[in-house]
């Protein structure tokens, strides 16, 4: 199944890699895709929430910090969690119908 996925280093996840068209896999290894995805989607959710405690960590330390420059990188930092979680999101919902093909 390594094949058929790679590590997004960003999102912190596998997202989908596949080399050929979908419906050149046979039904047996669209399935094992398939059920490889869901189970990578179902962790979505968690790494979402470990990426906002790092965000709530961050907006407590922008709270207490006095240094400008310092504040503008925790304010990066912050939008940067922000776009990854939003990005997860996007995987999370639009691939939803791929994995409703598991239970078809």
């Amino acid at each position: 199944m390594k094949d058929h996925f790679s590590f997004d280093h960003r999102l912190g996840i596998l997202l989908p890699d596949l080399p050929v068209d979908w419906d050149q896999f046979s039904k047996e290894t669209q399935a094992e895709i398939l059920f490889q995805w869901e189970q990578i989607r179902g962790s979505i959710p968690d790494r979402i929430s470990e990426l906002e405690n790092e965000i709530n960590h961050k907006q407590a330390q922008l709270s207490d910090e006095g240094d400008f420059p310092h504040s503008c990188r925790l304010n990066s930092e912050i939008a940067e969690l922000a776009s990854i979680i939003n990005d997860l999101w996007l995987w999370y919902r639009a691939n939803q119908t791929l994995s409703e093909r598991i239970h078809q």
